[in-house]
């Protein structure tokens, strides 16, 4: 079994069990112990499971992993999702942009072709990316500004969110569950994504494969509510099922998608 499936397996059997043993795991598997340490190692790194006593356990709903992990964590893959995303932006175009190591990747790839954008964001890092472009109007929201990642929160920008209108709204999420829940860490920060989603006329969904049955402890709301994810790797089934049910466009590229 190659090393992705495998991954998701072993997040399937923690969120059933409870707990697996590293000796089940290699077991069941038929590979080493090393390579079942790597893999549980992996997973906690992301906080899909925890480790735990000679094994893995679920995560913890109310710890998201530190902003410079994330930055680092999948990277090549968040700007091949990227490149392929804004490919279905135009130019002369007006964005949300969210707060995430994602929605930073999408605001890279934007800087390379487009013209004539509009942003409106509640991400210093976006705005900081955005700003040299002088194809690209930067409207910076209003609030608290956390200090370990340049996200925006709190009343003021969801006041200032509120009085736009925008062709598209770029989100990144921490985790989708399997019944489809989006799922985030702040609180404050769900209900600024919650009014991205409200003033968008299109919501395009950002994220790598990790955050596929990932844990965290506020519900933003369902995938059902986006019209697009681009991602790096097809959803699980359960995940898939609901995305065709609501008929949500779903792009994946991989690199060799991009070299072609």
């Amino acid at each position: 079994m190659k090393q992705i499936p495998r991954h998701q397996e072993i997040v399937e059997l923690v969120m059933k069990q409870g707990y697996v043993s590293t000796e089940e795991l290699v077991e069941r598997f038929n590979v080493s112990p090393q390579t079942i340490r790597r893999d549980l190692n992996e997973l906690a790194d992301t906080n899909k499971i925890r480790r735990y006593h000679g094994g893995a356990t679920t995560p913890l709903s109310s710890e998201n992993t530190s902003y410079n992990t994330r930055k680092s964590l999948h990277f090549s893959e968040k700007d091949l999702i990227a490149a392929n995303l804004v490919k279905h932006i135009p130019d002369g175009a007006s964005l949300f942009i969210d707060i995430g190591t994602t929605p930073e990747a999408v605001a890279r790839a934007l800087c390379l072709q487009h013209k004539q954008l509009r942003v409106v964001t509640n991400n210093l890092n976006v705005a900081t990316i955005l700003l040299p472009n002088p194809e690209v109007k930067v409207i910076l929201a209003g609030g608290e500004v956390r200090d370990h990642d340049g996200g925006i929160i709190g009343e003021a920008t969801l006041d200032f969110i509120q009085q736009f209108r925008l062709d598209f709204g770029i989100l990144g999420i921490s985790g989708i569950d399997n019944d489809g829940s989006l799922l985030d860490f702040d609180y404050h920060e769900v209900r600024v994504k919650q009014a991205i989603i409200e003033n968008s006329r299109r919501v395009f969904l950002a994220v790598d494969h990790s955050k596929f049955g990932r844990n965290a402890m506020v519900k933003l709301g369902n995938i059902s509510q986006v019209d697009a994810l681009f991602t790096d790797m097809s959803p699980p089934e359960h995940i898939l099922s609901i995305i065709n049910e609501h008929q949500i466009r779903v792009e994946v590229t991989t690199s060799s998608d991009m070299d072609e």
